[in-house]
């Protein structure tokens, strides 16, 4: 038995914050680490105990086992928990903490290397008589090779890196003329994502189901599985909505794959929580698919379905106690649906954002359950995942989860950065989501076009400008010399409006607000005229409203000069005032000086000083938040300045390149 009192959490951000309020209330001293980016974060809050592990980029702070590991020695700590993603399926962590007599919660090194390369783990589920799909996997890895494996399994085939996830390093291949290319690209991928160019083949299973199983097991040799997730509705294969249970589960599929499941963990003699992921047809056929050997970051709809806390089954196992249930006293009770906030600009492509976040309301109700690590005023960095919180639901049924999680998400603001909030509303909304129809085809045929943010409703219209309006009022009275309270709110015998323009859609909105009492305003759009009634007091940043008799609970900021975000009614817009501008201020914003958008790595610069350019053309490329995305000119002209190079880190404003307007 390795007993242990204090815990150290290798991790940042939401699930750091998890694991240490189960750790806390089971009694364990806790530790966190942080960089120098999450001085102020919540887990760091949390914790009895902090340490700064170096500055903010990962491979400095985060990914560096010798830092977590001085850490634990600085602090007394006698167990690390690594959370997921980071060290968590390292391996040689895992030894290092082993030989500097710390407990690693987690599986044992032996299983993480098993488990760590699909190349080997897949050789190892065939001997374990795991169902897999056709492919190849072994050690020749010639081009010539992976061409003839290729035309034996038959197209369309997947090109998976070996050694990784999440989509990097995958191409999918629908004839030997794309295949060169495919795997000449994903293993320049893999290689620079992973360290190992090592390329696997599978025949392509399409329009699946991506279904996983939640596996346990202890020291004594016990493993069970705690039932399936569906996590089908994915955008370029990072998981986007997952629930429990499976909706097309049946009694008898849900124990071959479980029972396919504990056979996988039990042949690595698997200690922990793990997941087994599989691909599921629509004959109901399986196959595996990969191991995850940690914690996921769908955990929680599992926890609420069962009705477990697999974080404190986590530390009970590593304190080397036994599994406290057997398979036969699992039950699945409901359903549980959780979707992934990210701060992401869904209209562009889904691209990281970053930012402060500068109103951030989270949901309540009934089985509603929000996991997250932001505080209100908290700096998003773009040197880490964008995801910022998760929301799940639990119903009796899966329509009742579903309900209650639009209603979570529509109830849910944060403002300071673009976010998918929307994105994900409508992916609930969806008539085939609604049915349990996804498949891993989800977003690609439901969105084809990508995503565009809904059109602004009259409502947000109409608010957004009384609350320019409110806060130009504001100002002007917190500008007088001698304000007399008497006299705010009214004027004289002439009705006064003030005018707030917006663009939306290349067209010009004049909407036109005036006061018509105490907390009462009179809002002209077109020849319509609106009564917008403020019912709480304004500069809280949330209220209650009434529009024309309708009241709304409204969320509401002003990110910067001339600029409103608001939320009323579950939709949100942002809007500038084109008036609080000057014709100066418009003239500089076309100017052809390119600045970074976020902070992150230049990873390409594609022109040279004296490059011609027309608007729209490419000029660098960025990586930040583990995406990338291109910079692009926005004037037509010649290049005259470039201040970055390739591989340089650069900060969010900075100058970049600048671009002589064509006259």
């Amino acid at each position: 038995m390795s007993a242990f009192d204090s815990v150290l959490v290798a991790n940042r951000g939401e699930i750091a914050c998890r694991v240490i309020r189960t750790a806390r209330a089971q009694g364990y001293r806790t530790i966190a680490v942080y960089s120098e980016a999450d001085a102020d974060a919540p887990h760091v809050q949390m914790a009895d105990q902090a340490v700064l592990i170096g500055p903010a980029p990962v491979k400095e702070s985060y990914l560096d086992p010798q830092r977590i590991l001085e850490a634990a020695a600085r602090t007394g700590a006698q167990a690390i928990h690594p959370g997921y993603g980071f060290l968590s399926e390292n391996a040689d962590f895992a030894r290092a903490c082993s030989e500097a007599g710390l407990v690693f919660i987690g599986p044992s090194p032996e299983a993480i290397d098993a488990m760590g390369n699909k190349a080997e783990s897949k050789r190892r589920m065939l001997e374990a008589k795991v169902p897999c799909i056709p492919g190849y996997q072994d050690t020749d890895q010639s081009d010539a090779t992976l061409l003839a494996a290729a035309a034996e399994i038959g197209f369309p085939v997947m090109v998976k890196a070996a050694a990784g996830g999440g989509g990097r390093g995958m191409r999918l291949v629908h004839g030997d003329a794309e295949l060169p290319d495919a795997l000449a690209s994903a293993r320049s991928e893999a290689e620079s994502a992973f360290g190992s160019g090592e390329l696997i083949l599978e025949k392509a299973v399409l329009q699946p189901r991506h279904v996983e199983v939640q596996v346990f097991g202890d020291q004594q040799g016990n493993v069970i599985h705690l039932g399936e997730r569906d996590c089908s509705v994915q955008r370029r294969h990072q998981k986007v909505v997952e629930e429990a249970p499976c909706p097309v589960m049946t009694d008898e599929l849900r124990a071959a794959l479980g029972a396919a499941a504990v056979n996988a963990a039990s042949s690595i003699d698997y200690v922990g929580a793990g997941t087994v992921e599989f691909l599921l047809d629509a004959s109901g056929d399986f196959y595996f698919l990969e191991m995850n050997t940690r914690l996921q970051v769908e955990h929680p709809v599992t926890e609420l379905v069962t009705d477990l806390d697999l974080v404190a089954l986590q530390l009970d196992v590593a304190q080397g106690l036994p599994l406290p249930l057997t398979q036969d006293d699992v039950t699945l009770t409901g359903h549980s649906i959780e979707v992934r906030l990210y701060a992401e600009d869904s209209r562009n492509d889904f691209l990281p954002a970053s930012g402060p976040a500068l109103l951030w309301r989270l949901p309540a109700g009934e089985g509603v359950r929000v996991d997250h690590g932001l505080l209100q005023g908290q700096e998003v960095s773009p040197f880490y995942d964008p995801m910022v919180a998760k929301i799940i639901t639990w119903g009796p049924d899966r329509e009742v989860a579903r309900r209650r999680l639009l209603r979570a998400l529509e109830n849910t603001a944060l403002f300071g950065f673009e976010t998918n909030r929307a994105f994900l509303i409508d992916v609930l909304a969806n008539e085939c989501f609604a049915a349990g129809g996804a498949t891993t085809a989800f977003i690609a045929e439901q969105f084809p076009d990508g995503y565009s943010n809904p059109t602004p409703d009259e409502p947000l219209l109409l608010v957004a400008a009384c609350l320019h309006y409110l806060e130009g009022l504001e100002g002007s009275e917190q500008g007088m010399v001698a304000p007399s309270l008497s006299l705010s709110g009214w004027s004289g015998t002439r009705g006064l409006a003030s005018q707030v323009r917006f663009e939306m859609d290349e067209a010009v909105v004049d909407i036109h607000v005036g006061q018509l009492g105490t907390d009462r305003y009179r809002v002209e759009l077109g020849d319509a005229e609106h009564e917008i009634a403020w019912l709480d007091e304004f500069g809280t940043g949330a209220a209650r409203i009434a529009v024309d008799g309708v009241q709304y609970n409204l969320a509401f900021c002003f990110p910067a000069r001339g600029e409103v975000a608001l939320q009323l009614g579950g939709h949100a817009a942002q809007f500038t005032n084109q008036l609080a501008f000057t014709a100066a201020d418009k003239a500089a914003a076309g100017s052809g000086t390119v600045t970074a958008p976020m902070h992150g790595n230049l990873l390409d610069v594609m022109v040279k000083v004296g490059d011609s350019v027309s608007e729209g053309d490419g000029l660098l490329v960025m990586e930040a938040m583990k995406m990338e995305h291109r910079l692009v000119a926005e004037v037509a002209g010649e290049v005259v300045a470039i201040h970055a190079s390739t591989g340089e880190q650069v900060a969010a404003g900075a100058v970049l390149l600048e671009i002589a307007e064509a006259s």
